[in-house]
């Protein structure tokens, strides 16, 4: 029996004990397909190289196209609403059945924002890093090099970029530790404008392209909290 004027701390709720785990709440990794449609202004912005001044028919070159590729990702998941990460990944977008291509590498760090809701995780966020375009253009029997001095008509060249890449996308969980993910995005790259035209001095605040949009579907697999 308690005195009386004590306090009986047999029944106090036991204090709440920090969590030591409060700010790293899970990580998560996986692989990406995706496809995507970009776009340039121009034949001449979307190949990115002189040899088209001495091209037939330039205008009827193509100046965009459907993009296919894949990627993969690493995160960590923070105080359960923030993933911070790497990703990476190649697109390529066929041109032409002569060969023409543009070959798209990308990688950079990934930061979003994230909210639960039952096994539906949607959130939205952006990648900022870097790649490079490799152009190669191959001329069809339609568009052939007018100049007798050139004895190989193919051309190719490399640009180099800086890109952001803001995106959405929503995560479903399908048991265990897996979850499907969709994501689409608007590739952003930065660059020299002139790069392969001429060799001017690189101006990194010059938007170039192609860019576009481009839908994700892939696996993550990893620890979450929920």
């Amino acid at each position: 029996m308690p005195v009386w004027g004590e306090t009986n701390n047999e029944h106090k709720a036991p204090e709440e004990t920090p969590d030591k785990n409060s700010v790293l709440t899970g990580f998560s990794g996986g692989m990406f397909l995706h496809a995507g449609y970009a776009f340039a202004e121009s034949p001449d912005a979307l190949f990115r190289n002189g040899s088209l001044s001495s091209v037939k028919n330039v205008m009827n070159l193509p100046s965009d196209g459907i993009t296919l590729g894949l990627g993969g990702a690493l995160r960590t998941h923070l105080i359960d609403h923030i993933h911070l990460g790497l990703e990476g990944g190649v697109s390529q977008m066929p041109l032409m059945k002569s060969g023409s291509n543009i070959r798209t590498a990308f990688g950079g760090v990934i930061c979003d924002w994230y909210f639960t809701i039952g096994k539906v995780r949607p959130f939205v966020g952006g990648l900022v890093g870097g790649g490079a375009n490799k152009r190669l253009f191959v001329p069809d029997a339609q568009n052939v090099v007018e100049s007798d001095s050139l004895s190989y008509n193919a051309s190719y060249t490399k640009t180099p970029f800086f890109l952001l890449d803001p995106y959405i996308g929503i995560e479903i969980k399908l048991g265990g530790h897996a979850n499907l993910v969709f994501k689409l995005d608007y590739m952003l790259p930065f660059g020299d404008s002139t790069k392969g035209i001429s060799s001017h001095l690189v101006t990194w605040s010059n938007f170039i392209s192609p860019s576009g949009p481009r839908l994700y579907v892939g696996i993550m697999f990893g620890k979450y909290k929920k």
